[in-house]
């Protein structure tokens, strides 16, 4: 959620920035005169003069499940004159979740300041559901089993599975496919295309759920494709957010997230 409420910011100025930590990516070019801060990692940004700036801020995707659903998109935070105030504020970015016991876990969320984007859905195992996240995690294969939940509105939920296979993760702009009866996994949804960093780049997709026949198809935006019991699922991109593909006998990475700040 915002630090502050960003209503009436009429005659406010823009924030300036006097240093930072965790060696981001710092571009003067691609959207000159304004300045881009791309955090792939976790450092801190100090605001040497409280104002305006625009904000994306990506949570980490969640894996994709072994018997199942595909892994849902971290949560999508975007703002385009958010309020930051005076001081330095952290900057975590959330890692992408793998699998533990065989069972997929959450996305960690990541944050500027108390800006919290939070972590993408689990995709569901053998018989039970995804789990809520930033985007819910697609539903666990041999039953009728419901995708995840998006959390505070910054997502979409995951689809349905059937006997057949895993529903797909949701993502940052659809939720995820179901599956039909053909044995092909739910598609991952499709993320969210932002032209913050000066060029148009597609982040927040998807984990495909795993299918009997055919794997279900990554979401673009990050997202990892589904496997069949043959391949290895794929593995969400690195500071896209996007969610690992479902799997029957290896476990996939969700993506890790991002944070980008614009000045000026």
């Amino acid at each position: 959620m915002p630090l502050f409420s960003p209503v009436s910011l009429g005659g406010i100025g823009k924030a300036t920035v006097t240093g930072t930590t965790g060696s981001p990516n710092i571009n003067t070019s691609a959207r000159s005169p304004k300045t881009v801060y791309r955090f792939n990692g976790s450092g801190s940004i100090t605001i040497g003069t409280a104002g305006t700036a625009e904000i994306l801020v990506l949570g980490g995707g969640g894996g994709g499940s072994s018997s199942g659903g595909g892994g849902g998109a971290g949560g999508y935070y975007y703002e385009a004159s958010a309020l930051l105030p005076a001081g330095t504020l952290t900057v975590t970015v959330g890692a992408g979740a793998g699998v533990t016991n065989g069972r997929a876990n959450n996305g960690f969320g990541s944050a500027l300041g108390n800006i919290v984007a939070v972590g993408g859905g689990a995709g569901g195992g053998n018989n039970f559901g995804g789990f809520n996240g930033g985007s819910g995690g697609g539903g666990g294969i041999n039953a009728n089993n419901p995708g995840g939940s998006a959390t505070l509105s910054q997502g979409n939920a995951g689809g349905t599975s059937n006997f057949q296979g895993g529903g797909g993760g949701g993502s940052s702009a659809v939720g995820g496919a179901g599956v039909n009866g053909t044995g092909t996994g739910g598609a991952g949804g499709n993320g969210t295309a932002s032209s913050i960093t000066g060029s148009s780049i597609t982040r927040g997709g998807g984990g495909g759920g795993q299918g009997s026949s055919v794997g279900g198809a990554a979401g673009s935006g990050g997202g990892g494709v589904g496997e069949t019991g043959v391949n290895t699922p794929g593995n969400g991109t690195a500071n896209t957010g996007g969610g690992g593909g479902g799997s029957a006998n290896f476990s996939s990475q969700g993506g890790s997230g991002q944070v980008i700040i614009v000045i000026g």
